[in-house]
């Protein structure tokens, strides 16, 4: 991943749901340029942040020891942007999982600070084999950076 959206994991229920919080900075480099004197978080890395919570969600569902897949993000639906995120603000991410299939899972998703919401959107993810183990090992870390203070979380595949 070349941009992290999601700072921590507040809630996980494989199976079920993911709530995860991603503060937006004026430090961030995307507000630099998107817009000059009017910083907002870019739509497209809202969804990006809603599509990792939702990844992360897919794989702890569905995952188990002796089969790891890696979900990576195929169809993007219904995607609305409601209203403005921009430095100072906490976004709460919330991922509910939806339709299952062996090789796919759909997620719809929803962000938002306070009781204001952000953008919404249905995702839908392959769940893919990947060869390379760095990109394992790469994944567990960072989940187990997101969870640190994540109670009752699985073990992360």
């Amino acid at each position: 991943m070349r941009y992290y959206m999601l700072d921590r994991v507040l809630e996980i229920v494989p199976g079920e749901k993911a709530v995860g919080i991603k503060a937006v900075t004026l430090e961030s480099e995307v507000l630099h340029d998107h817009f000059p004197d009017y910083p907002i978080l870019p739509g497209t890395l809202l969804v990006e942040g809603m599509a990792q919570l939702s990844g992360f969600l897919i794989e702890l569902t569905r995952n188990t020891p002796g089969r790891v897949r890696r979900a990576m993000l195929v169809k993007i639906e219904e995607a609305k942007f409601h209203n403005i995120a921009g430095p100072g603000d906490c976004l709460t991410l919330e991922a509910l999982l939806g339709d299952q299939m062996d090789d796919a899972a759909r997620t719809t998703v929803r962000a938002s600070v306070g009781d204001v919401k952000i953008a919404s959107a249905t995702l839908t993810f392959a769940l893919r084999e990947v060869p390379f183990p760095a990109i394992h090992e790469q994944r567990r870390a960072i989940y187990k950076i997101w969870t640190r203070q994540c109670p009752n979380t699985p073990a992360i595949l």
